[in-house]
């Protein structure tokens, strides 16, 4: 079943942005690490992972409605 969640990339993750990123089309039940697939994000890429404003990781789950934000790496010091 298709269900819709709302996408939100930063920094260098931008260019992996869908042009759908408000209401991406995804199968209810998918994890983020099937999420990063269909975007083509490499998974070291991904390294802070919020649904709805709470830390997750790449075996959270997906249902539909969630609001999901994806931050890289960061560098510097």
């Amino acid at each position: 079943m298709k269900s819709h969640i709302h996408i939100k990339l930063f920094a260098t993750l931008q260019r992996f942005m869908p042009s759908s990123s408000n209401n991406f089309a995804i199968d209810s039940g998918i994890t983020i690490r099937n999420l990063l697939e269909q975007l083509d994000i490499p998974e070291e890429k991904a390294k802070l992972i919020f649904i709805d404003g709470v830390k997750a990781d790449l075996s959270s789950t997906l249902n539909g409605g969630e609001r999901v934000g994806i931050f890289p790496p960061v560098g510097g010091g």
